[in-house]
């Protein structure tokens, strides 16, 4: 009998299930896009093809790749593995070092952060969606919201001219009054702001000039945020039965938009100079030579994977037990990377036209972030035929590149919810799930007032910062060094079968010295280098700042109180205890009895203990 299994199956399993307490997917490529639509997101659209213009070009794919083999795929690989061999969440896998499970609540703690304010960036998205349902696109132009600043063009001020052989400097009007011609470089703009950037402020956001003017509730961005959370409630009603089936449509249907932007935009005239801005001629080979470079790739490496958030341990929980997690983990971190790739062509070549149009640089019109997602990018579409198709057509990719990534970040929090109270969820998983998108929408209210967007910056740049680089240190050190690199290669040849030597040698060098050593750079480089956060040229007034620094400080204080309990419930002297926290629990192993072999044959029947507590006695000695 597998002592694991209970009568009572959970409501999201099938009896074809291998877990019937857990459940799995339903099969292979419900997994697969599951992990795509999770580590491909706004990012890849928004910020890699940036990075990638901003420093040197085509030549920047070089570090992004060596950072994807040495810091990226190593990192990905080993929670696959970790949260498929144990079968449970971010929080309760820390069975394998009972004195690190304050890593698994830091890395819940921020998902619930970041899942706050990512569904009111999808919320902007439903709202410019809503937006485009116009004949004319309500940013093309300075409408009746504008001010005296807005303008389509660029407005000359002044510059320099030869007047009777003599240089002179002179306003505009006069050197067209005179019929003289401005000297190339010398001629300088009225400061201007396009339609599409006071209609992002004046119109969606009805900006406050910061974060100490709160306002009010912006009653149609919150009805998006409501709107948003119940398509992510609907989607996760049957856990990962339901989203498995959702993300059919919104992990895939991204590339469809995707190839249908590149293909137009690959038509319009000045497309090229855009796309050479971004991977061609202007490649500077030299850029290679900043250490500058190498961080950025590194870091969009980190974050675009996903790693150490704790969905992917999440999601891979779900696997059946001889799943090929490696294989798995190839796929997936390549097609995050191309899909980086391909994005960039898509978004250079309609802003390589607009630029074309609006006779500017492209240097001057690319942006990132939001100033490319509602400003720069609404801009340039707004500017082709049929401009209402092609803003549609954008913001339902925008839309459905955060719902798949919003849909694993829930499942995270709801994985975690499984495993400290299976019996609950067992019979209440729909209220449950119901349950988190309100209490998260409630708490997002604050992010849709008219200072929402310094709220939403503010959480980005604290809590999706270094703290998930310290979880990911930690986590590495401590599975690796302490439960023993050696230990975990041979838990997942469990799962995936004896592997050669030479098989191992990549992964051993990755995981015992390269990948640490890099995490720890990337860390140092974060804490020297860091600012306190801006919005554009707004300033954070100190008590914001401190709000930022509490909410990063609450995430990361899990890990030394976590480890100070642990210590304090197990027995002996302080050195005894020490050891004995950091050896494995007596349940850590597969879940189920079929799988355990001879390695874990003592392990403890979970059901004998309650869920939520992890044994601070020594399991077993390796």
């Amino acid at each position: 009998k597998d002592f694991s299994l209970s009568n009572e199956k959970d409501a999201h399993a099938s009896d074809s299930d291998e877990n019937l307490e857990r459940g799995n997917w339903s099969n292979k490529g419900d997994y697969l896009l599951s992990m795509v639509g999770y580590a491909v997101g706004l990012g890849n659209v928004w910020r890699f093809p940036y990075l990638t213009y901003q420093n040197g070009g085509g030549a920047f794919l070089i570090p992004y790749t060596l950072m994807l083999a040495l810091a990226g795929l190593p990192l990905f690989f080993m929670e696959c593995s970790l949260g498929q061999f144990a079968s449970l969440g971010p929080i309760s896998v820390w069975r394998i070092l009972p004195l690190f499970q304050g890593v698994g609540i830091t890395m819940v703690i921020i998902s619930t952060f970041v899942a706050i304010y990512y569904n009111v960036i999808i919320a902007y998205a439903l709202y410019y969606l809503f937006a485009s349902f116009q004949k004319v696109l309500p940013w093309s132009d300075c409408f009746s919201w504008a001010d005296n600043f807005c303008s389509k063009t660029r407005l000359v001020s002044d510059c320099n001219a030869t007047l009777n052989e003599e240089i002179i400097h002179a306003n505009y009007s006069f050197i067209i009054s005179n019929n003289l011609t401005c000297i190339n470089g010398t001629i300088n703009y009225k400061p201007v702001q396009f339609p599409s950037e006071q209609y992002w402020n004046k119109v969606a956001l009805q900006r406050l000039s910061g974060l100490d003017e709160t306002g009010n509730i912006v009653w149609y961005l919150a009805l998006c945020l409501l709107l948003s959370w119940m398509i992510v409630g609907a989607a996760l009603f049957k856990g990962i039965k339901s989203s498995g089936k959702v993300v059919y449509f919104t992990a895939l249907f991204p590339y469809v938009i995707l190839l249908i932007l590149l293909v137009r935009g690959a038509t319009l005239e000045g497309a090229l100079d855009g796309i050479e801005y971004y991977i061609g001629r202007q490649s500077n080979i030299t850029k290679l030579m900043e250490a500058e470079v190498w961080k950025d790739a590194a870091t969009q490496i980190f974050y675009s994977l996903s790693v150490a958030w704790g969905g992917l341990v999440a999601l891979s929980s779900y696997n059946k037990f001889h799943n090929n997690c490696y294989s798995d983990a190839i796929l997936v971190c390549v097609t995050n990377c191309a899909t980086s790739v391909f994005a960039g062509f898509a978004i250079f070549s309609i802003l390589g036209h607009m630029a074309f149009v609006s006779e500017r640089p492209v240097s001057e019109v690319v942006d990132s972030g939001f100033d490319l997602a509602f400003v720069a990018y609404p801009e340039a579409l707004s500017k082709l035929p049929v401009s209402p198709l092609w803003s549609f057509l954008f913001f339902f990719m925008l839309l459905l590149l955060g719902l798949d990534s919003q849909f694993a970040t829930i499942e995270t929090l709801t994985t975690t919810i499984q495993d400290i109270y299976p019996k609950v969820m067992k019979k209440l998983r729909i209220p449950v799930t119901l349950g988190v998108c309100i209490l998260l929408f409630l708490l997002g209210l604050i992010c849709v007032t008219q200072a929402g967007i310094y709220w939403v910056n503010l959480i980005d740049h604290f809590c999706a910062g270094w703290g998930i680089l310290i979880a990911a240190v930690l986590e590495i050190i401590g599975i690796i060094y302490i439960y023993g690199g050696n230990r975990f290669i041979e838990d997942i040849e469990m799962m995936i079968g004896k592997k050669s030597r030479l098989f191992w040698l990549w992964w051993r060098m990755c995981w015992f010295f390269i990948t640490p050593v890099l995490l720890m750079a990337i860390l140092v480089w974060s804490l020297v280098t860091f600012s306190p956060p801006t919005y554009g040229s707004v300033l954070y007034p100190t008590w914001g700042t401190a709000v930022g620094w509490c909410m990063i400080i609450f995430c990361v204080i899990w890990i030394p109180v976590v480890a100070i309990i642990k210590i304090v419930k197990a027995e002996g002297n302080l050195c005894q205890r020490i050891v004995s926290c950091c050896r494995p629990a007596a349940n850590w192993g597969p879940y189920l009895a079929c799988h355990r072999g001879e390695r874990y044959s003592h392990i403890i029947d979970p059901k004998k203990e309650k869920e939520h507590e992890i044994p601070t006695v020594s399991g077993f000695v390796y």
